[in-house]
């Protein structure tokens, strides 16, 4: 553990937000299995407000004021009043000075703003955590935007996850709501999270790849990055003029078309996520764009979700179990892409699943999130012992974004008909997908290798059987645990038979009389009751010890 003066600084910070926020009501909130007592909270001490954890995250830093923006999309973690006061840090931060942002663009790119570009506006247009944009136009007359990445920002990044994987770890090991969330887990995922998307030059193939797989939707843009003036901490890409959806006023909502856009939107996410495994994972209101003609722009692709094929079916068939108001078909899926933990409950947790979907069932958008939904399913498998795959939680949050986008294009729209409604094309294009001539090929080798292999198996396992050399081998994975428990009982049984024999031996010998006596009884008899009681205390202390040690290492 260092112990520099940033650390200490950082620890005194953290202890407080915890303090502070860990008698407040998020996290009698959050103490979902009940380990957490109301009835600690001191008297006369008030709840920190939600608004106030805002102001805390600004103050420690851009690494927290990031942490704050990823827990506003995460309603399996924190009540709904903070997710609201959070939310708030997806558009309004402090930019830095453009001296800076002159400076690292010339680093970069190798050459002064003013010759890389024939304007280049000193205000930005938009600010966030990690870096800021400013709009400026190429020696060609293109416009474009260029998004800058905080001085520094890296530097100061690794030194508070050097802190917050420190505390982690410390609340995972020591606290139930640490082990109840694998704060550790979460702060992984974080970390890679974060680490994305301070590569530029992975968010540009980002912006390629998912531009090319939107290219048939002609409702959908997403701004593609100029290579050529771009680097890891500095992003070029195309200018699209438009306003942020948020900022549409009741009468410029009259004139853009939001049934067809929010169908397109919803429909071109539903191909991301099940049949690209390549999705947009940050898709709130202040990353969705209405354009001059009327189109929708996604920006902002740093955060992305990768889905394998197996997940992705696994997502089909929850989202169409949801939709369609199949409890216990959903409750199987979760089952299957799911880990479960001792304390797995699965009559509660079918219970709990079909209650949430025929709660939704056939709702529209005004009663149904559909992200929300499946933040939903991710809570009720928590509590119930079930740990759910990321790709979950991401699609969820990314669901429940797309959920107010579509509530803001239109009011009436029904995720869930549009789900039914696209699961046949979906399904049909999976299927052709999987039908490329690659993998008929693979396909068609493997089917070749079983053909030719099996006759020659299938005699070895014969003769086996005929010459009584048939093997089974049963491997399980406590198998060592419950050997090492035998042993540690008949190592016991064995020295409290021996301390048994020397106490009987030691009374026998009390009858004999000697000229050596000790307290007035035989002096070989009472140097074995000495030896038996020091052997047994000997054993007890070695009981605790090893008892001790296989609680601390058994998994939870």
């Amino acid at each position: 553990m260092k112990l520099s003066a940033t650390h200490l600084k950082r620890y005194k910070q953290i202890a407080s937000l915890l303090w502070k926020y860990g008698r407040s009501d998020m996290v009698r909130q959050m103490a979902v299995d009940g380990s957490f007592d109301p009835q600690e909270v001191k008297e006369g001490v008030p709840d920190a407000a939600p608004e106030q954890l805002v102001d805390d995250l600004e103050a420690m830093g851009p690494t927290y004021v990031k942490l704050g923006q990823v827990l506003a999309g995460r309603p399996d973690l924190l009540p709904d009043p903070y997710l609201k006061a959070l939310a708030r840090l997806q558009d309004k931060v402090k930019p830095f000075p453009y001296e800076e942002v002159e400076q690292i663009v010339m680093t970069e790119l190798g050459a002064r703003i003013s010759k890389a570009f024939s304007r280049f506006d000193i205000e930005p247009i938009a600010a966030a955590s990690l870096g800021q944009v400013h709009l400026a136009t190429l020696r060609d007359g293109r416009p474009v935007a260029v998004k800058v990445q905080r001085p520094d920002i890296r530097r100061q990044i690794a030194e508070d996850f050097e802190v917050l994987a420190e505390i982690a770890d410390f609340l995972e090991n020591h606290t139930e709501i640490g082990r109840e969330y694998r704060i550790t887990s979460v702060l992984a995922e974080f970390r890679s999270t974060i680490r994305q998307e301070l590569n530029y030059e992975l968010e540009a193939q980002n912006l390629i790849a998912v531009g090319k797989n939107l290219k048939d939707f002609k409702l959908i843009q997403v701004p593609q990055p100029i290579l050529d003036y771009s680097t890891a901490t500095v992003l070029t890409m195309e200018y699209v003029p438009g306003v942020k959806i948020t900022a549409l006023g009741p009468l410029a909502q009259l004139d853009v078309k939001g049934a067809p856009l929010a169908e397109e939107l919803f429909r071109a996410y539903l191909k991301q996520v099940l049949i690209d495994g390549l999705f947009h994972a940050d898709p709130h209101p202040g990353n969705v764009f209405i354009t001059d003609d009327g189109r929708i722009a996604l920006l902002d692709l740093g955060m992305v979700g990768r889905i394998s094929p197996k997940m992705q079916e696994h997502l089909l068939k929850l989202l169409l179990a949801v939709s369609e108001g199949k409890g216990d078909e959903a409750a199987e899926v979760v089952l299957q892409m799911s880990e479960k933990t001792e304390r797995f409950d699965p009559h509660e947790f079918r219970r709990k699943i079909r209650e949430l979907v025929s709660l939704h069932r056939n709702q529209g958008l005004h009663e149904l999130k559909v992200g929300q939904s499946l933040m939903d399913l991710s809570r009720y498998a928590r509590q119930n012992g079930l740990w759910v795959p990321s790709e979950l939680t991401l699609l969820g949050k990314t669901l429940l974004q797309l959920d107010e986008v579509g509530r803001i294009l239109d009011s009436a729209f029904d995720p869930n008909a549009s789900i039914r409604h696209n699961a046949g094309e979906l399904t049909t294009k999976r299927f052709s997908q999987e039908a490329s001539q690659g993998h008929v090929l693979r396909t068609l080798l493997e089917m070749k290798d079983f053909t030719v292999n099996l006759p020659s198996r299938l005699n070895r396992i014969m003769d086996a059987i005929a010459n009584a050399e048939l093997e089974v081998k049963v491997k399980t994975t406590d198998a060592k645990m419950v050997v090492d428990g035998i042993e540690k009982v008949a190592n016991r049984i064995t020295k409290g038979i021996l301390l048994a024999s020397l106490i009987i031996g030691a009374a026998l010998m009390m009858r004999i009389d000697t000229t050596w006596r000790l307290f007035g009884y035989p002096g070989l008899a009472i140097l074995c009751f000495v030896a038996a009681a020091l052997c047994a205390v000997g054993l007890l202390y070695n009981i605790w010890v090893e008892d001790r040690e296989s609680r601390k290492n058994r998994p939870r």
